[in-house]
C-alpha cells in the first residue's frame, strides 16, 4: 500500500507548496520590474526633490563651513555676557579668508536672516579685516559701533549652528532665540499665521461652496439616461481642456469693476453705475474663480458614487410611504456620503496649497500661504523660510488627512 501521508509533488518532483511559493514570487517580482522605472522616476524626480527642499528648513551650514573659527568661538558663549577678545579675534580672521574666497556675500546674508542690517555690516568689516590690529574687539568696534551690540553676536551665534529650528520657528511666527529658547515675534511681523489663517479658510470656503454647487450636478447626470448625461459630462470635463491660466485670465475679464458680472448687475438694479462691487483683487475674486476651476474635482467624485446608487432603493422608500425628502434623505443621501468625502478631501488638499489663481485675482486680501513661499523662492531667495513654510503645510494637510480618517474613515471614501 503506497503511502499518501507526504507532501503533494508537482510534475518535477517539487513538492507543491514550494512550487506555488517560487511561482509567487516570480509574479511579484515581474510586477515590480513593470513598475520599477515609474517608481524609480517618482523617486528621483518628485520624492527626492522635495526632501532636499524640506532639509534646508532646519540645515544651513552657510556659515559655520565658510566661518569655521568664529563657530568654534561663539559655541560655547552663554550670549548673556560680553563678547570676548577670542570671538573678536576668530572674527576678524574668518572675515579675512571669506573676503580673500568672495564668500562674504553668501556669510553677510545668512547672518542678515537673524538681524537685519548686519550684511552691510560684515562687507564693510571685511574689506578692512587685513588692516585691524589687536585688540582686535576694540578694532571691530572702531570700525562700526554695531560690534558692541551683543545682539549682533547673538546672531552670529544662531547663524553659526548647522541644524537650526529658526526657520520653522520663524514660519509659525516664533522667534528661535540665541540661547535655544523660542519667543513671539513682534506685532508687526507675524504675518505667517494669519496666512495660514486665511489659506484655511478659503480652502473650506471653495470646499463648501464646490459641494453646494456640484451635489446636484453630480445628481442630475447620475439620474439622466446614460446619452444625456454623457453629454452633460463632456461640458463638466471641458474645462480639463483650457488652460488654467486662460481660465483664471477670463474671470478677470468677467470680475473687474467695468466687467461683464457688474454690467449685469447695474442692468437688473443690483448695482448703480457708480457704485459697483469690487470683486477682483481680493478674497471674493479668489473664492468665485477658485470655486469654479476647481468644481470638476468635486462633481466627478460625487457622480463616480451616485452612479452605483440603485434607483430602487429611493422607489421603494416612496412605496413605503415616505416623501420625496424623506427618501432622499434617510435613502439616498447616506450612501453619496462616501463621495462627499473624496470629492472634499480632494478639492481641499488641491485648494490649500493653489498659487496661481490667487496671485492673479487675489490682491492683498486674497493671498494665500502658497504665493509667500513663492515670494521667498523667487524674490527674497530666502530658501530655507520657504522650506520651513512647505513643511509646516505639508504637516498640516497630514494632520487634516489624519483627522479625516479618525471622523469619516479613510475606507469609506469611494470614486466609484
Amino acid at each position: 500500500m503506497s503511502d499518501t501521508s507526504g507532501p503533494i509533488l508537482a510534475a518535477d518532483g517539487t513538492p507543491l507548496k514550494k512550487k506555488l511559493a517560487q511561482t509567487l514570487f516570480r509574479s511579484r517580482v515581474r510586477a515590480f520590474g513593470l513598475v520599477f522605472p515609474l517608481l524609480a522616476f517618482i523617486i528621483i524626480s518628485f520624492i527626492v526633490p522635495i526632501i532636499l527642499l524640506l532639509t534646508q528648513s532646519v540645515y544651513d551650514s552657510r556659515y559655520a563651513d565658510l566661518m569655521p573659527n568664529s563657530t568654534a568661538a561663539v559655541a560655547n558663549w552663554d550670549a548673556v555676557s560680553d563678547p570676548t577678545e577670542e570671538m573678536a579675534a576668530a572674527m576678524v580672521a574668518d572675515l579675512i579668508v571669506a573676503r580673500e574666497t568672495k564668500n562674504i556675500g553668501k556669510v553677510a546674508t545668512r547672518v542678515n536672516r537673524e538681524k537685519s542690517g548686519t550684511r552691510s555690516l560684515f562687507t564693510k568689516s571685511a574689506r578692512s579685516a587685513k588692516k585691524m590690529e589687536p585688540p582686535y574687539l576694540d578694532a571691530l568696534i572702531k570700525k562700526d559701533k554695531k560690534w558692541a551690540d551683543i545682539e549682533t553676536w547673538k546672531a552670529v551665534k544662531i547663524s553659526a549652528k548647522k541644524f537650526n529650528p529658526g526657520y520653522v520657528a520663524a514660519a509659525v511666527d516664533l522667534k528661535y532665540n540665541a540661547d535655544g529658547s523660542f519667543s513671539r515675534q513682534s506685532e508687526e511681523r507675524r504675518i505667517h499665521g494669519m496666512l495660514f489663517y486665511r489659506t484655511l479658510e478659503i480652502s473650506f470656503l471653495v470646499t463648501v461652496f464646490t459641494l453646494l454647487l456640484g451635489y446636484p450636478v453630480a445628481y442630475l447626470l447620475s439620474t439622466l439616461s446614460v446619452k444625456t448625461s454623457n453629454l452633460l459630462l463632456i461640458l463638466v470635463l471641458l474645462p480639463f481642456w483650457t488652460s488654467l491660466l486662460v481660465r483664471t485670465t477670463a474671470w478677470i475679464a468677467m470680475l473687474q469693476g467695468q466687467g461683464v458680472l457688474n454690467d449685469l448687475f447695474v442692468v437688473f438694479g443690483l448695482a448703480t453705475d457708480d457704485d459697483r462691487f469690487s470683486l477682483i483683487y481680493n478674497k471674493t475674486g479668489t473664492l468665485i474663480s477658485m470655486t469654479h476651476i476647481l468644481l470638476p474635482f468635486m462633481i466627478l467624485p460625487l457622480y463616480s458614487v451616485m452612479k452605483t446608487i440603485p434607483p430602487s432603493y429611493v422607489r421603494a422608500a416612496k412605496s413605503m410611504g415616505a416623501k420625496p425628502a424623506t427618501a432622499f434623505w434617510r435613502v439616498y443621501f447616506p450612501q453619496s456620503v462616501p463621495g462627499i468625502g473624496a470629492g472634499a478631501l480632494l478639492v481641499f488638499i488641491l485648494a490649500i496649497g493653489y498659487y496661481i489663481t490667487p496671485a492673479l485675482v487675489g490682491g492683498q486680501d486674497g493671498q494665500m500661504i502658497s504665493n509667500i513661499i513663492d515670494f521667498h523662492m523667487r524674490k527674497s531667495l530666502n530658501w530655507n523660510l520657504a522650506a520651513a513654510l512647505g513643511l509646516v503645510l505639508l504637516v498640516f494637510v497630514l494632520f487634516m488627512f489624519w483627522l479625516y480618517d479618525r471622523i469619516v474613515g479613510i475606507d469609506n471614501m469611494k470614486l466609484g
